[in-house]
Protein backbone atom coordinates (compact mmCIF):
# COMPACT_ATOMS: atom_id res chain seq x y z
CA UNK A 1 0.00 0.00 0.00
CA UNK A 2 1.37 3.47 -0.76
CA UNK A 3 2.51 5.86 1.98
CA UNK A 4 3.00 8.72 -0.31
CA UNK A 5 1.72 12.01 1.16
CA UNK A 6 -1.52 13.40 -0.17
CA UNK A 7 -0.66 16.74 -1.65
CA UNK A 8 -2.70 19.31 0.45
CA UNK A 9 -5.35 21.11 -1.50
CA UNK A 10 -5.46 25.01 -1.44
CA UNK A 11 -7.99 26.99 0.74
CA UNK A 12 -10.71 28.23 -1.66
CA UNK A 13 -11.19 31.59 -2.42
CA UNK A 14 -14.20 33.83 -2.73
CA UNK A 15 -13.57 32.70 -6.42
CA UNK A 16 -13.69 29.14 -6.10
CA UNK A 17 -17.07 28.45 -3.66
CA UNK A 18 -19.84 27.10 -4.89
CA UNK A 19 -22.88 29.74 -5.93
CA UNK A 20 -24.08 31.36 -3.18
CA UNK A 21 -27.95 32.40 -2.48
CA UNK A 22 -26.81 35.99 -3.36
CA UNK A 23 -24.79 35.07 -6.40
CA UNK A 24 -26.87 37.12 -9.12
CA UNK A 25 -26.51 40.37 -6.60
CA UNK A 26 -22.57 39.84 -6.36
CA UNK A 27 -22.44 39.44 -9.85
CA UNK A 28 -24.04 42.91 -10.33
CA UNK A 29 -22.02 44.16 -7.22
CA UNK A 30 -18.70 42.22 -9.32
CA UNK A 31 -17.73 41.65 -5.65
CA UNK A 32 -17.85 37.67 -4.03
CA UNK A 33 -18.88 38.33 -0.45
CA UNK A 34 -16.39 36.27 1.82
CA UNK A 35 -18.71 36.55 4.87
CA UNK A 36 -22.12 35.58 3.39
CA UNK A 37 -23.92 36.89 6.92
CA UNK A 38 -23.27 40.41 5.86
CA UNK A 39 -24.87 40.25 2.99
CA UNK A 40 -27.84 38.71 4.43
CA UNK A 41 -27.85 40.98 7.23
CA UNK A 42 -27.62 44.22 4.62
CA UNK A 43 -30.81 42.83 3.15
CA UNK A 44 -33.17 41.98 5.84
CA UNK A 45 -35.35 44.58 6.68
CA UNK A 46 -36.63 44.71 10.33
CA UNK A 47 -40.17 43.51 9.81
CA UNK A 48 -38.46 40.02 8.99
CA UNK A 49 -36.47 39.35 12.34
CA UNK A 50 -39.72 40.38 14.44
CA UNK A 51 -42.39 38.32 12.50
CA UNK A 52 -39.60 35.09 13.89
CA UNK A 53 -37.52 35.04 10.40
CA UNK A 54 -34.15 33.02 10.98
CA UNK A 55 -30.88 34.85 9.70
CA UNK A 56 -27.16 34.17 10.59
CA UNK A 57 -27.56 36.86 12.61
CA UNK A 58 -31.14 35.56 15.06
CA UNK A 59 -29.22 32.73 14.92
CA UNK A 60 -26.30 34.09 16.75
CA UNK A 61 -28.53 35.82 19.42
CA UNK A 62 -30.57 32.61 20.14
CA UNK A 63 -27.78 30.59 20.86
CA UNK A 64 -25.88 33.31 22.78
CA UNK A 65 -28.92 34.83 25.11
CA UNK A 66 -31.11 31.89 24.93
CA UNK A 67 -33.83 34.16 22.99
CA UNK A 68 -36.51 32.44 21.08
CA UNK A 69 -37.41 34.72 19.11
CA UNK A 70 -35.15 38.33 18.90
CA UNK A 71 -37.50 41.36 18.03
CA UNK A 72 -36.07 44.44 18.13
CA UNK A 73 -32.69 44.04 18.87
CA UNK A 74 -30.00 46.02 17.49
CA UNK A 75 -28.11 43.49 15.07
CA UNK A 76 -30.95 41.55 13.80
CA UNK A 77 -31.67 43.97 10.32
CA UNK A 78 -29.99 46.28 8.65
CA UNK A 79 -30.51 49.48 10.64
CA UNK A 80 -26.97 49.31 12.50
CA UNK A 81 -25.73 48.85 8.80
CA UNK A 82 -27.03 51.86 7.16
CA UNK A 83 -25.90 53.56 9.05
CA UNK A 84 -22.65 52.88 8.85
CA UNK A 85 -23.10 52.80 5.72
CA UNK A 86 -24.34 56.20 5.20
CA UNK A 87 -20.53 57.42 6.86
CA UNK A 88 -18.77 55.56 4.89
CA UNK A 89 -20.20 56.75 1.94
CA UNK A 90 -20.00 60.10 2.54
CA UNK A 91 -16.41 59.98 2.58
CA UNK A 92 -15.91 57.85 0.16
CA UNK A 93 -17.72 60.22 -2.25
CA UNK A 94 -16.07 63.11 -0.56
CA UNK A 95 -12.66 61.62 -1.65
CA UNK A 96 -13.74 61.50 -5.35
CA UNK A 97 -15.30 65.10 -5.33
CA UNK A 98 -11.80 66.64 -4.19
CA UNK A 99 -9.94 64.68 -5.83
CA UNK A 100 -11.86 65.37 -9.66
CA UNK A 101 -13.32 69.11 -8.73
CA UNK A 102 -9.76 70.28 -7.15
CA UNK A 103 -10.84 73.82 -8.34
CA UNK A 104 -14.09 73.94 -6.40
CA UNK A 105 -14.74 75.48 -3.01
CA UNK A 106 -15.87 73.96 -0.14
CA UNK A 107 -19.51 75.40 -0.40
CA UNK A 108 -19.56 73.63 -4.35
CA UNK A 109 -18.10 70.25 -2.82
CA UNK A 110 -20.85 70.00 0.10
CA UNK A 111 -23.68 70.59 -3.09
CA UNK A 112 -22.26 67.76 -5.16
CA UNK A 113 -21.96 65.61 -2.41
CA UNK A 114 -25.70 66.18 -1.59
CA UNK A 115 -26.54 65.47 -5.09
CA UNK A 116 -24.79 62.56 -5.07
CA UNK A 117 -25.96 60.87 -1.62
CA UNK A 118 -29.18 61.93 -1.51
CA UNK A 119 -32.03 59.73 -1.00
CA UNK A 120 -33.20 59.46 -4.14
CA UNK A 121 -30.03 58.60 -5.96
CA UNK A 122 -29.65 56.03 -2.84
CA UNK A 123 -32.96 54.86 -4.41
CA UNK A 124 -31.92 54.72 -7.82
CA UNK A 125 -29.03 52.71 -7.31
CA UNK A 126 -30.77 50.09 -5.05
CA UNK A 127 -33.48 49.92 -8.25
CA UNK A 128 -30.23 49.11 -10.40
CA UNK A 129 -28.85 46.94 -8.07
CA UNK A 130 -32.33 45.24 -7.85
CA UNK A 131 -32.32 45.36 -4.05
CA UNK A 132 -35.78 44.65 -3.93
CA UNK A 133 -35.77 41.52 -5.25
CA UNK A 134 -33.22 40.05 -2.39
CA UNK A 135 -34.82 41.99 0.52
CA UNK A 136 -35.84 39.58 3.00
CA UNK A 137 -39.84 40.75 4.28
CA UNK A 138 -41.76 39.67 6.98
CA UNK A 139 -45.17 38.61 5.79
CA UNK A 140 -47.26 42.36 6.51
CA UNK A 141 -44.19 44.14 5.12
CA UNK A 142 -44.64 42.15 2.04
CA UNK A 143 -48.69 42.61 1.76
CA UNK A 144 -48.07 46.09 2.29
CA UNK A 145 -45.91 46.35 -0.95
CA UNK A 146 -42.81 47.88 0.57
CA UNK A 147 -40.38 45.96 -1.84
CA UNK A 148 -39.87 48.61 -4.17
CA UNK A 149 -40.71 51.53 -1.72
CA UNK A 150 -37.80 53.75 -2.45
CA UNK A 151 -36.79 54.67 1.03
CA UNK A 152 -36.54 50.95 1.68
CA UNK A 153 -34.31 50.43 -1.68
CA UNK A 154 -31.85 53.70 -0.67
CA UNK A 155 -31.57 52.19 3.29
CA UNK A 156 -30.79 48.79 1.61
CA UNK A 157 -28.06 50.41 -0.53
CA UNK A 158 -26.39 51.84 2.18
CA UNK A 159 -26.51 48.88 4.16
CA UNK A 160 -25.03 47.07 1.22
CA UNK A 161 -22.37 50.07 1.18
CA UNK A 162 -21.72 48.69 4.74
CA UNK A 163 -21.41 45.20 4.33
CA UNK A 164 -18.74 45.32 1.55
CA UNK A 165 -16.68 47.86 3.64
CA UNK A 166 -16.63 45.00 6.53
CA UNK A 167 -16.12 42.09 4.33
CA UNK A 168 -13.06 43.65 2.27
CA UNK A 169 -11.28 44.86 5.56
CA UNK A 170 -8.96 42.70 6.70
CA UNK A 171 -9.36 40.97 9.45
CA UNK A 172 -6.15 43.26 11.98
CA UNK A 173 -3.38 44.72 9.93
CA UNK A 174 -2.13 47.68 9.49
CA UNK A 175 -4.43 48.40 6.66
CA UNK A 176 -7.26 46.92 8.05
CA UNK A 177 -9.70 49.93 8.23
CA UNK A 178 -8.95 50.99 4.80
CA UNK A 179 -8.90 48.01 2.86
CA UNK A 180 -12.66 47.92 2.72
CA UNK A 181 -12.74 51.02 0.64
CA UNK A 182 -11.83 49.53 -2.65
CA UNK A 183 -14.83 48.17 -2.94
CA UNK A 184 -16.57 50.83 -2.12
CA UNK A 185 -14.62 53.44 -4.13
CA UNK A 186 -15.70 51.18 -7.15
CA UNK A 187 -19.31 51.25 -6.14
CA UNK A 188 -19.21 55.14 -6.18
CA UNK A 189 -17.62 55.41 -9.37
CA UNK A 190 -20.10 52.60 -11.18
CA UNK A 191 -22.96 54.34 -9.75
CA UNK A 192 -22.82 57.83 -8.98
CA UNK A 193 -20.32 60.02 -10.00
CA UNK A 194 -19.55 58.34 -13.67
CA UNK A 195 -22.39 58.64 -14.99
CA UNK A 196 -22.92 62.39 -13.70
CA UNK A 197 -19.19 63.11 -14.13
CA UNK A 198 -19.94 64.66 -18.13
CA UNK A 199 -22.50 66.72 -16.79
CA UNK A 200 -21.50 67.94 -13.65
CA UNK A 201 -17.76 69.33 -16.10
CA UNK A 202 -19.70 70.78 -18.31
CA UNK A 203 -21.80 72.75 -16.11
CA UNK A 204 -18.04 73.47 -14.49
CA UNK A 205 -16.86 74.65 -18.44
CA UNK A 206 -19.92 76.53 -18.24
CA UNK A 207 -19.68 78.92 -15.27
CA UNK A 208 -16.71 79.98 -16.67
CA UNK A 209 -15.70 80.90 -12.62
CA UNK A 210 -15.24 77.54 -11.25
CA UNK A 211 -17.87 77.81 -9.87
CA UNK A 212 -19.52 73.50 -10.06
CA UNK A 213 -23.45 74.68 -9.49
CA UNK A 214 -25.32 78.50 -9.28
CA UNK A 215 -26.56 78.97 -6.15
CA UNK A 216 -29.20 76.61 -5.08
CA UNK A 217 -31.23 78.81 -2.93
CA UNK A 218 -31.97 81.24 -6.21
CA UNK A 219 -32.58 77.66 -8.08
CA UNK A 220 -35.08 76.67 -5.82
CA UNK A 221 -36.92 80.22 -5.73
CA UNK A 222 -36.57 80.17 -9.15
CA UNK A 223 -38.83 76.70 -9.65
CA UNK A 224 -41.29 77.24 -7.10
CA UNK A 225 -42.13 81.07 -8.17
CA UNK A 226 -42.49 79.28 -11.60
CA UNK A 227 -44.59 76.60 -10.12
CA UNK A 228 -46.69 79.43 -8.26
CA UNK A 229 -47.05 76.57 -5.60
CA UNK A 230 -45.87 78.82 -2.72
CA UNK A 231 -43.87 80.22 -0.42
CA UNK A 232 -40.49 79.53 0.27
CA UNK A 233 -39.08 79.69 3.94
CA UNK A 234 -35.96 79.11 5.50
CA UNK A 235 -36.41 77.93 9.59
CA UNK A 236 -33.61 77.89 12.26
CA UNK A 237 -33.95 74.63 13.99
CA UNK A 238 -31.14 74.28 16.33
CA UNK A 239 -27.26 75.28 17.18
CA UNK A 240 -24.39 72.43 17.78
CA UNK A 241 -20.69 72.19 18.57
CA UNK A 242 -18.35 74.67 20.71
CA UNK A 243 -18.37 78.04 20.42
CA UNK A 244 -15.36 78.07 17.79
CA UNK A 245 -16.78 75.64 15.72
CA UNK A 246 -20.82 75.54 15.66
CA UNK A 247 -22.68 74.14 13.45
CA UNK A 248 -26.35 75.22 12.53
CA UNK A 249 -29.07 73.27 11.32
CA UNK A 250 -31.93 74.58 9.23
CA UNK A 251 -35.56 73.42 7.66
CA UNK A 252 -36.38 74.45 4.23
CA UNK A 253 -40.04 75.16 4.49
CA UNK A 254 -42.86 75.51 1.50
CA UNK A 255 -46.17 76.84 2.88
CA UNK A 256 -49.15 76.62 1.05
CA UNK A 257 -53.06 77.38 1.30
CA UNK A 258 -52.93 74.09 2.42
CA UNK A 259 -50.54 74.47 4.88
CA UNK A 260 -46.51 74.31 5.85
CA UNK A 261 -44.67 70.68 3.69
CA UNK A 262 -40.67 70.45 4.79
CA UNK A 263 -38.68 69.99 1.48
CA UNK A 264 -35.66 69.34 3.62
CA UNK A 265 -33.49 69.78 6.36
CA UNK A 266 -29.13 70.54 6.87
CA UNK A 267 -26.88 71.53 8.64
CA UNK A 268 -23.56 74.02 8.02
CA UNK A 269 -20.62 75.82 9.30
CA UNK A 270 -22.81 79.05 8.97
CA UNK A 271 -26.52 79.71 8.72
CA UNK A 272 -26.02 80.61 4.92
CA UNK A 273 -24.22 77.41 4.30
CA UNK A 274 -26.57 75.12 6.01
CA UNK A 275 -29.47 77.05 3.74
CA UNK A 276 -27.68 76.22 0.74
CA UNK A 277 -27.40 72.39 1.77
CA UNK A 278 -30.99 72.31 2.62
CA UNK A 279 -31.81 73.91 -0.84
CA UNK A 280 -29.66 71.51 -2.83
CA UNK A 281 -31.17 68.81 -0.92
CA UNK A 282 -34.29 69.63 -2.09
CA UNK A 283 -34.11 70.62 -5.29
CA UNK A 284 -32.65 66.97 -5.43
CA UNK A 285 -35.85 65.54 -3.47
CA UNK A 286 -38.04 67.74 -4.67
CA UNK A 287 -38.89 67.45 -8.82
CA UNK A 288 -40.48 70.16 -11.02
CA UNK A 289 -43.55 67.74 -11.74
CA UNK A 290 -43.69 67.24 -8.09
CA UNK A 291 -43.62 70.97 -7.52
CA UNK A 292 -46.42 71.85 -10.30
CA UNK A 293 -48.77 69.15 -8.41
CA UNK A 294 -48.13 70.96 -5.07
CA UNK A 295 -50.25 73.84 -7.13
CA UNK A 296 -52.62 71.01 -8.43
CA UNK A 297 -51.29 71.16 -11.93
CA UNK A 298 -51.05 67.91 -14.18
Amino acid sequence: MSTRKRKAEPEPTPTDTPPSRWAELEDRLEYRFRRPELIELALTHRSFPYEGGQTAATLAIQQTNGWREPRNVPGTDNEQLEFLGDAVLGLMVTEALFSEFQQCGEGDLTRLRASLVSRKRMAEMGEQLDLGKHLLLGRSAELNGIRKKPTVLANAAEAIIAAMYLDASAPGGEHAATAGFGPVRRIVERYLLGPERENLHRELEASGEGRALRDHKTLLQERVQAAGSGKLKYVDIGESGPAHQKRFAVEAHLETDDGVRILASAEGPSKKEAQQRAAALALEELGPAEVAATRGVA
